[in-house]
Order: C-alpha cells, then structure tokens, then sequence
C-alpha cells in the first residue's frame, strides 16, 4: 500500500476533508465506479450516447435476472406441487417492487439524506421530469458524483437491483411461505432493510461509503442482505413439512437449468453494467466475472465428485451461482488471477454452505439463499480487500487507486459484519410483525396439498 493511502493503519477517526475526497473517488461502488468521475469542477458533462445506450442493455439485462431466470432457477428446484407459486414469487414481486421503488425506494436509498437513510424530497420520482435530458449527478457539494447518464437510467437500473434481492432471499422459504406474508414483508424489508444498505454503501454520504470498504456491485447491498434475510427468516418460519423423511428433490432440473443460465448471462449487467458507462472498467469487470463463474463450476464439481462420487446438474449450477455471487464485489476492482482465486474459492464455500454447513446447525434454507448467496457475498466482500488493484478504481482524484491489503480486509469486515448484524436484527422484526398480522406460514394441510393449488387455484398438468 502506498505510504499517502488515505486508508493506512494510521488513519485518524475523522477524516480530513482532502482525504474523504479522495475515498470518495476511489471507494465509488456500484454504478459510481467507472466512467463517471467525481465532480471537480463546474462544468456539466453532456450525455454520453454510448454510455447510455450500455446501461440500457446492462438494465434490461439484470432485470432479466429476476424474470424469468431467478424464476426459473427456484421453480426448478421445488417439488412439483409449488412450480406455479414459486414462479409466481419472483414475477410477482417485479411487478410490486417496481411501484415500491418508484413511490419511495428510490428516495430512500439514493435522497441526499445523511450517513444512515435517503431522505423524502425523491417520492414518486419527484423532479425527474425536469432533468430526463440533462446528465445526472448524485449527492451535491464537493462529494457529489457526475454521470454521464441520464437520471431515468439510473432510476432503471438500481431498481432492478432492488427487485432481485428480495426475491433472492425467498428462496429460503420455497413450500411454505404464505403469499399474502411474502407480500407484506417484501415491501417493508425493502423499505426499511435494503434502502438504508443501499444508502450507507452507494451514496456519497452513506457511511459505508465514506469508510472506504469496496462494493462494487452488490456483495453487501444484494449478497449478504438477501442470504441474511433467507436466514433468518428460515428460522423463523421453522422446517419444511417431511423435511429430513419426504422426498424434497428437485422436479424439473431443466428448468433449473435454464434459470441458471439466464443468471450467467444476465450477470454482464449486473457486474459490467456497474461500471456505470461503457469503458476499460467494464470490459475487466465482464471478463472477470466470467472467470469467476467458470472456476466456481470447476470447483464446486470437483469437491462433489470427490466427496459424493458422481457430478452433478445440480452442483454445476449451483457452482456458476456461487462463483457470480463472490465476485460481484471484487468485479471492478480485481485483475483475473485474482477471479480464478475467488471463484475457486466461491465454488468450495459454496458447496460447504449448502451441504456441510446447513446439516450443522439444522435449518431448512430451502433453495439456499443463504448457503450460496450469504456466504458466497462474504467470501467475494473479503477477498475484495486482499485482491483488490489500484489501477482499477483511480480517478483523477486518486491515481494510485486501492490496492488490496490488511487494514482494507479489515474495513471489509467491518462491513460485513455491520451488513448482517443490522439485516438480521431488521429482518426478524419485521417477519415477526407479519406473523403478528396475518401469519407466515400457511397450514400443514395446505403445505402437504402444494401452495400451487392452495394459494393460487392452479396446478401444472
């Protein structure tokens, strides 16, 4: 680490101004990462076609994530019986997250607001009209960050960040999970869980953001909210009935299959859409991210042919998942040894959360929100601050970047552990109030019968 990093051992507690300039600029995560620059002067970068036009793509491309590919991906994995109301979750909640995060997702998560949640002055997109043709700058004072997007864009591509992670965490709950529950608790847990994640890592003001811990696209926002959230709220609503006698394999793996590979596709948004415009950071973070992915799947199979004697469909998915997962942090900051290293890693832990890890302590994560997702992010938020490459996150304002090292491993620990802590606390107030309300779980009768029929009147023939 160079000795004028502004994140040595020796920081003080309290920044000083030039030093949060530069921590801003270098810490940028998520769509703050790339071709936008901290804004140094008074002059207004013009809309940017090409980066434009990337975002588009990468929006359209994550939202694809959630419907179908998330949607087939869990609907794949369930029994036969609950195929209908497991696809009905992730399409469902497209549909409700879009019009939570319009009315006030948006404001509270990216509203100037202060170090810990957005603020009001954004409901209903409020002011948008005004700026739909001028490039975009969030946060204001010496802070503030310039993009060289539209607002409408960047509107467009968090929500469909917000729309995936809450559906991620359902898969926890797969078979048992009221519908009228799950609906409740998405709009609160996203209000009031993700939006302040979001704010503390991705706005300028957030204090996440101004500690200096790197998350580029989601290992903390996305990851480890969604698979702490699936946690616990598998504990909550306690096992699935038969679970550890009945037969709880997967129906249609094709599905599964193809959910899989619409992630993998669909990640390119996620990751290199990041970016926040169309340059070298992106092209790294696609590249990256694919390597990552691949390792995983390598790794993953491995341990599983070692351990179980055949390679599974199953294990390769689940591979590919785990890998994605663990470098979404990292994808804007690593080079691509440093990938293969966090994707062999990825695909282990993995498979070590989904098997080893959850016979352990006895929870039924059903689709294992959390034993893929949950520790995958924290492997992928920690190896961030090991493998982390100074060239990859300088700006102007900080040409040497961040290079990985001990005390910045230590502020992603920071981090993460601040992430579960407050999602976990958050999570199982809210799933409680619910319950309090109008019940999380449906009937044993109900569960046995298949939430398809139950809850929705339907069935597959």
């Amino acid at each position: 680490m160079p000795a004028t990093h502004p994140m040595t051992t020796e920081t003080k507690p309290m920044l000083t101004a030039l030093a949060k300039a530069r921590v801003a600029a270098a810490f940028l995560p998520a769509l703050l990462l790339a071709g936008p620059a901290l804004a140094q002067d008074a002059a207004t970068p013009a809309i940017d076609t090409g980066d434009t036009a990337w975002m588009l793509t990468s929006t359209a491309l994550v939202l694809m994530m959630t419907i179908p590919g998330l949607a087939l991906f869990y609907a794949g994995m369930v029994r036969k019986k609950n195929i209908l109301a497991t696809l009905m979750q992730s399409f469902f909640l497209a549909g409700l997250l879009t019009i939570v995060w319009m009315v006030a997702g948006y404001s509270f998560a990216f509203g100037e607001g202060g170090a810990y949640f957005g603020d009001m002055s954004r409901l209903f997109l409020s002011g948008i009209a005004a700026n739909f043709d001028k490039p975009f700058t969030l946060g204001s004072g010496d802070g503030a960050v310039a993009f060289t997007i539209p607002e409408t864009v960047f509107v467009m591509f968090q929500m469909t960040f917000f729309i995936i992670t809450p559906a991620l965490a359902v898969g926890a709950w797969a078979d048992r999970i009221k519908f009228s529950a799950l609906v409740s608790f998405a709009v609160l847990w996203s209000l009031l869980v993700y939006a302040p994640v979001a704010h503390w890592v991705w706005h300028p003001n957030g204090w996440i953001f101004n500690l200096g811990a790197l998350d580029f696209a989601g290992g903390t926002v996305v990851h480890i909210n969604a698979g702490v959230a699936g946690l616990v709220g598998a504990l909550v609503l306690g096992k699935r009935t038969g679970y550890g006698s009945d037969n709880m394999s997967p129906y249609n793996l094709a599905f599964a299959v193809i959910g899989a590979a619409l992630l993998w596709i669909g990640w390119f948004g996620f990751n290199a859409g990041s970016a926040g415009a169309a340059g070298g950071r992106a092209g790294m973070a696609m590249l990256v991210t694919q390597i990552a992915a691949g390792a995983a799947v390598l790794s993953w199979v491995a341990i599983e042919w070692i351990t179980k004697g055949k390679p599974s469909v199953l294990g390769a998915i689940s591979g590919a998942v785990a890998g994605l997962v663990a470098i979404t942090p990292a994808a804007g900051f690593v080079l691509p040894g440093p990938a293969l290293i966090i994707g062999l890693i990825a695909g282990l832990a993995g498979f070590w959360g989904a098997t080893t890890l959850k016979h352990w302590c006895g929870y039924d994560d059903s689709l294992d929100a959390f034993g893929v997702h949950g520790i995958c992010g924290i492997v992928g938020a920690l190896l961030t601050g090991v493998f982390a490459y100074g060239a990859l996150s300088a700006t102007p304002a900080s040409p040497e970047g961040i290079s990985g090292s001990f005390a910045q491993f230590l502020l992603q620990l920071y981090a993460v552990l601040a992430t579960m802590v407050f999602t976990a606390i958050g999570s199982f107030i809210l799933l409680k109030i619910v319950d309090v309300v109008i019940g999380l779980r449906v009937t044993e009768e109900e569960e046995r019968e298949g939430l398809d029929v139950s809850l929705h009147g339907e069935r597959l023939g």
